[in-house]
């Protein structure tokens, strides 16, 4: 385990090479840190990144080609040690290839690259997932990035904001037991604005899906965004642990999410999963700006 470092005149962040973890992004003129620092006490994590699944699987395994493979929340990616592919100034880049461990409970070859590049105030989040065998693949890929939130320390997260690019109103899916029930839950907006209550999150995670909105920003308690999420995933999370008034929020980009509490089709007919033939590669990204 090791961290990396890059930065510009703007921004600088490190990068621990346990899981490609983004685990700080910093304001170079104030010293300001925006991500969450990882506290065991509320989450012991910063910014996992999500593979080969979102989310949980019902009984926690999957059916494919008549066997059946167990495997825990959010995949393995995130557990793993990456190797360094490239470091310039500007830009960063891990890899992580299929071995026999990862085989035994996903059995696809992979080779998954995390790179994280800097552009002025932005962090731009570059996700690449490769096939090199000669059978289609079916996977799941998302980012967990938790924020500080609130990000002034004499402030209360009940006095800060979400902003949507929607205007009017979003849907969110509803969990129970870290799988989707048949229940939705519709919130108004005011201008895109949502307030963050201390119930927000009591349901546990907003699984908001079909591109409802492709930007969440975090805005203090007079509508001004402090740190933007871009991103063209079909699906997204608003998360924070609940009942714990955990002093950050994850938004987190999604290209699948957990089974329905009903599931119990093979894995390549889970919802919003994704299919990569031979010799294919994937490729998305998503983008942290800090105003």
């Amino acid at each position: 385990m090791a961290l990396f470092q890059i930065s510009n005149d703007k921004i600088m962040i490190q990068v621990n090479s346990m899981g490609a973890e983004l685990s700080s992004l910093k304001d170079v003129a104030t010293g300001t840190e925006y991500m969450w620092n990882a506290d065991p006490t509320y989450w012991k994590r910063t910014s996992p990144v999500l593979f080969p699944i979102v989310g949980g699987l019902k009984d926690g395994k999957y059916r494919l080609d008549g066997r059946e493979y167990p495997m825990g929340q959010h995949g393995f990616a995130r557990d793993m040690e990456f190797r360094l592919k490239s470091q310039v100034a500007s830009e960063i880049w891990f890899a992580l290839e299929s071995d026999e461990e990862t085989l035994s409970k996903y059995p696809y070859p992979f080779v998954l690259e995390i790179g994280y590049e800097l552009t002025d105030r932005t962090v731009i989040v570059k996700w690449r997932v490769k096939n090199p065998a000669t059978k289609q693949m079916y996977f799941s890929i998302g980012g967990h990035p938790a924020f500080m939130c609130p990000i002034d320390a004499d402030r209360k997260q009940s006095e800060y904001k979400l902003l949507f690019d929607a205007k009017d109103q979003i849907i969110s899916s509803c969990l129970e037991g870290g799988l989707l029930c048949d229940e939705t839950k519709t919130y108004a907006l005011e201008n895109g604005i949502l307030a963050i209550t201390e119930t927000l999150f009591d349901g546990d995670a907003l699984v908001i899906e079909n591109h409802q909105a492709q930007s969440v920003a975090l805005a203090k308690a007079d509508g001004t965004p402090y740190l933007t999420v871009d991103f063209d995933a079909p699906l997204f999370g608003i998360w924070s642990p609940p009942g714990k008034n955990a002093p950050f929020i994850c938004i987190e980009p999604w290209y699948g999410r957990c089974d329905r509490a009903d599931f119990s089709d093979d894995w390549t007919e889970r919802e919003w999963i994704e299919l990569l033939e031979p010799g294919e590669t994937f490729a998305a990204d998503y983008r942290i700006t800090i105003a």
